[in-house]
């Protein structure tokens, strides 16, 4: 769209202009059907960078074309989400393939995790996955569908606290933890990546922005309990999110740049 720079002669350009009729409706604005036409930037960055990440090039066992050559196609496998500390934050696993379940959390609100305010995809800096291609084509109605559940549930479990394990909170938001594995499995080599971009990352990775969105989450959450009956796990998870509000809270303290106190 060009835009007109201001005349310094204003009859000039008055003069040049059609005089306005009465009755005449004022032209449609481009600008709100542009805008309208588009997603905001925050959220057409992590579609960008997440494409980008799903579209990994991974062997897919059975896979009958180049697409499903790609992380994402990957039906099994467990994935963690990291924040901007590097503090993680969210452990699950997949059936159904690492696209689907990881957009669900991040783009669709479409899981408990995100609807309860227990996961707040605006903190979440780093997707890990770890993919599990042998059971690539496995459902419930082929054989090797236990034995694929069964390695699945304890490579979640191992995930699970070896994260935890690293955690400052020694916590990790999961409402659920995993059940104790009946077998033994060795967790595959993991891919990660950044899914918030440098611009993204400029706008959200200020400390003050950060615990005004985490206080905002830790009180939505804390009104979803209030308002039902809930479980021990979501109770614990209200917990962590103030244990991280707090530290978050104390690091801003600490290094936060010294001025006057507002008058009264």
């Amino acid at each position: 769209m060009t835009r007109l720079k201001a005349s310094t002669e204003p009859a000039a350009l008055a003069s040049a202009q059609p005089a306005a009729s009465p009755s005449a409706k004022p032209a449609a604005s481009t600008t709100v059907g542009d805008a309208a036409a588009t997603l905001p930037f925050e959220v057409e960055e992590l579609n960008k960078e997440l494409v980008a990440f799903l579209a990994t090039p991974f062997e897919v066992p059975g896979a009958r074309s180049n697409a499903g050559k790609r992380i994402g196609a990957v039906q099994w496998g467990v994935y963690a989400f990291f924040d901007y500390d590097g503090e993680p934050i969210y452990v699950g696993q997949t059936k159904e393939s690492l696209s689907t379940r990881i957009r669900r959390h991040l783009t669709g609100r479409r899981t408990d995790a995100v609807a309860k305010n227990i996961l707040d995809p605006y903190e979440v800096c780093t997707v890990r996955v770890y993919p599990l291609p042998q059971f690539q084509g496995v459902n419930g109605t082929k054989p090797g569908y236990r034995e694929a559940i069964e390695h699945l549930d304890a490579l979640e479990f191992n995930v699970f606290h070896e994260l935890l394990a690293q955690s400052a909170f020694n916590a990790v938001l999961n409402e659920k933890m995993p059940p104790t594995p009946t077998i033994k499995v060795t967790a595959p080599e993991f891919i990660e990546r950044k899914v918030a971009s440098e611009k993204v990352m400029a706008l959200r990775d200020h400390p003050d922005t950060r615990i005004a969105r985490r206080a905002q989450t830790l009180a939505a959450l804390a009104k979803g309990i209030s308002e039902r009956k809930v479980g021990l796990g979501i109770r614990r998870t209200l917990l962590t999110q103030a244990k991280r509000l707090q530290w978050l809270a104390e690091r801003r303290l600490e290094k936060a740049p010294d001025a006057p106190e507002d008058d009264e």
